[in-house]
């Protein structure tokens, strides 16, 4: 049952942020998250009253750590000086908030506060326990006070005199117990199935959970940055974590149900029977039917068709389509085996996708197009199908080479259009592959299945459909013509490939690709030309190119890792996104927008040239004030990935506007018009519901 973050691992980054505090060790003694110690009272044998320690950061930029920090940190550690007969019980903590931090290609997660906040815990007076006069409360408290780039340990000599006034208690504790998980008044069940912690949590089926996660108490038994995934069973929560290196099974589980508005439920878990199945919930909201959800999955498909990024394969197979001419046989089976290339390409890749989730992996929709060596492999075939469609050489059999109605060529192009149709999350997708993350895996596969076949269907219709195909041109010379204009777009692809690893690595990694992708192109040449089939040079040639790819394969990846990625100029004033950026920009009761693209994304690039980066659009943003949120996911980012899937989507663009008091935010249309933002912020504000002060958002 051991998974692939074992308690090895943490005791690794335990060592290695002991060594990250060794250079700050002389600056233990400043405090940087003071922690004040108050007693209720009033303190009297044969009672029990509550203690608190209140934690305030001396800035914004420091947090603390809960009772189970995560992946790193520390939490609080308390030696107390207590006279005979008292005794301090278990410390309740509000709900932490999530820190998602990559490293290397794994995401880690930690469980922190920020802001101030407070710890609460009884304390318990024995009947025959001596006490004279005023009681003082004495304890050290040893804690970890951490920024983006530091951690420092703090240490407090806590000390509470119980003599404030039974007000001023009550008024303090009710403050402070109101921001703590509220206790379950029923034990929650537990199992541990294969490499999965399985939780039944008592809830009322009527309670809004908003965007919900579990926070485990118990020290490495989950994987915490790994996907949770929830269902419905009528009155019970279903939860299921991925398990961490676990040896011997716990007894109990204990945690707290962060729910979405920031409140939470505490919660003790025995060993039991854990029901299976449920209706699964999506964080965003409850899922709709199925039948809506492969329907969307298919007209998603289909509209992809339509997409810029697309445009240039299906002008590949419109040619290999005409090919086929009047042979119904042919056209038939040239149909069935693209279809077959398109959903196999769909299935596959939302297979990858689930595995990699399950595995604690923070990806989502073209998660393949934020690797560079993905990039480049595309751009590498671009730059090859140009050189084929301008004739410099030619792939027996391969259909979109021009070899006419091969099914292998048509799997092959089938694959091709799939792959490169990733980067589009057109209309109608973003609820179908937003449920796929949660639903069960071979539900999921069928939605993956059912966006292939939307973008199958018009070739399937094309090969089974005679008076369609009927409408298609005759075959005759003109199609070497035409084959040689679709070197235009396929050009235009590689241009745009080439443009993205630029973005992603610089100059100087642009050159080493290009330098690849021309060597690539002088082996297929010298390969399959028939002029120079027999040329005495060529092998000499194909070795000498062969070199030279295998020596900028191994310089790229160096260029890569030392290049940085560029920031884009805007005309808005934007800033990035972060969960932080967001609430303190909520909290300003101004409007906000917040967009997610990618470089690779040409949805994305089409609605910034067209409604985001539009001077219609700045000027109406800044007269309404608007703050504009950035996330740009053209590489991996494990906070962007976690809120995409918050808000039920797998991939971007996605749009959000949050009005002034409003409790959640109105998601965009995937595709945006030219006066869309710009009318969305020139509403009368008086159609704007604010809420009173205080209230939840």
């Amino acid at each position: 049952m051991t998974r692939a973050s074992p308690p090895l691992i943490r005791q690794l980054l335990a060592v290695l942020l002991a060594l990250l505090l060794a250079p700050f060790a002389v600056h233990a003694q400043e405090t940087s998250i003071d922690a004040k110690l108050v007693v209720e009272g009033p303190v009297q044998p044969g009672t029990e009253t509550r203690i608190a320690i209140r934690f305030t950061p001396v800035s914004d930029e420091w947090h603390g750590y809960w009772s189970n920090p995560g992946d790193a940190g520390k939490g609080m550690e308390i030696e107390w000086d207590l006279p005979e007969g008292v005794s301090v019980g278990t410390f309740r903590y509000p709900p932490p908030e999530t820190l998602v931090q990559q490293a290397g290609r794994r995401s880690l997660m930690n469980h922190i506060f920020e802001g101030e906040y407070a710890v609460v815990a009884p304390l318990r007076v024995a009947p025959d326990a001596q006490i004279d006069g005023p009681f003082i409360l004495r304890g050290t408290a040893r804690y970890l006070a951490c920024t983006d780039r530091i951690c420092v340990p703090q240490t407090a000599q806590l000390s509470a005199v119980d003599a404030i006034g039974p007000e001023e208690a009550n008024a303090r504790f009710a403050q402070y117990q109101s921001a703590l998980a509220a206790p379950l008044d029923r034990p929650a069940r537990f199992a541990l199935a294969g490499d999965t912690l399985r939780l039944a949590i008592p809830l009322p089926a009527t309670l809004n959970l908003g965007a919900p996660h579990v926070f485990i108490e118990n020290r490495e038994l989950v994987d915490y940055a790994a996907t949770q995934t929830f269902a419905r069973d009528g009155d019970m929560l279903l939860v299921q974590i991925p398990l961490s290196g676990v040896e011997q099974p716990p007894k109990t589980v204990s945690g707290i149900l962060r729910l979405g508005d920031g409140t939470g439920l505490a919660f003790d878990a025995r060993e039991g029977n854990v029901a299976t199945g449920g209706e699964p919930i999506r964080t965003g909201g409850n899922l709709p039917p199925w039948w809506v959800l492969i329907g969307a999955a298919l007209l998603g498909g289909l509209m992809l068709n339509i997409m810029p990024c697309v445009f240039p394969i299906l002008s590949l197979k419109a040619l290999s389509l005409a090919k086929a001419g009047g042979d119904e046989d042919a056209a038939r089976k040239d149909a069935l085996a693209y279809t077959a290339g398109v959903v196999l390409a769909c299935v596959a890749l939302g297979a990858a996708l689930l595995a990699l989730r399950a595995s604690g992996e923070a990806v989502g929709w073209a998660f393949q197009l934020q690797n560079p060596a993905i990039v480049v492999a595309l751009f590498l075939l671009a730059s090859a199908l140009t050189a084929n469609f301008l004739g410099a050489f030619e792939i027996p059999g391969f259909a979109i080479a021009g070899g006419g109605g091969s099914q292998r060529g048509s799997f092959a192009t089938g694959l091709l259009a799939a792959f490169v149709a990733t980067p589009c999350t057109g209309p109608f997708m973003a609820a179908a592959l937003g449920a796929a993350l949660v639903l069960p895996v071979v539900q999921a596969l069928a939605l993956f299945a059912a966006l292939g076949l939307g973008l199958a269907l018009p070739f399937l219709l094309l090969g089974f459909v005679p008076a369609l195909r009927k409408r298609l041109p005759r075959p005759g010379k003109w199609m070497e013509a035409f084959r040689r204009w679709m070197a235009l777009p396929m050009g235009l692809t590689a241009l745009a490939l080439a443009w993205l690893l630029w973005r992603m690595g610089g100059t100087m990694f642009l050159l080493s690709c290009m330098l690849m992708a021309g060597s690539a192109t002088l082996v297929l040449i010298c390969a399959w030309s028939q002029r120079l089939r027999n040329h005495p040079y060529r092998t000499v040639l194909m070795i000498g190119q062969g070199l030279a790819i295998v020596s900028m394969l191994l310089v790229a990846p160096q260029i890569l890792e030392r290049s940085e990625h560029g920031i884009e100029a805007s005309i808005l004033d934007t800033r990035p996104f972060s969960e932080s950026a967001l609430a303190e920009a909520r909290a300003t009761d101004r409007p906000v927008f917040v967009y997610f693209t990618a470089d690779w994304c040409v949805t994305c690039k089409v609605n910034e040239s067209v409604a985001i980066e539009t001077q219609a659009t700045a000027d109406a943003f800044d007269e309404a004030d608007v703050v504009v949120l950035r996330g740009d996911w053209t590489r991996p980012d494990p906070a962007i990935t976690a809120f995409l899937t918050q808000q039920g989507v797998a991939g971007v663009p996605l749009y959000l506007w949050y009005a002034p008091g409003a409790r959640a935010p109105q998601q965009l249309p995937q595709v945006l018009s030219p006066r869309s933002l710009a009318d969305l912020a020139d509403r009368d504000p008086s159609n704007v519901i604010v809420l009173p002060p205080g209230s939840s958002r």
